[in-house]
């Protein structure tokens, strides 16, 4: 049987891509617990359409 938790896959979204005006997402997906961060999550993580770390938030 599989595991019940309250690990969640979330998808992270850059949020300075869209008014660069540069064609392309950066997105990351990762894991958060649900239980201990309701909230949605911001991580710095690398652009690599942009080059730079950027400040990406959890899309739904």
């Amino acid at each position: 049987m599989a595991k019940k938790g309250n690990r969640v896959q979330v998808i992270l979204e850059c949020t300075e891509h869209k008014t660069s005006g540069k064609a392309g997402t950066s997105r990351y997906i990762t894991v958060k617990n649900k239980k201990n961060t309701p909230e949605r999550i911001e991580l710095k993580k690398f652009n690599a359409i942009l080059k730079k770390v950027t400040v990406h938030k959890e899309i739904k």
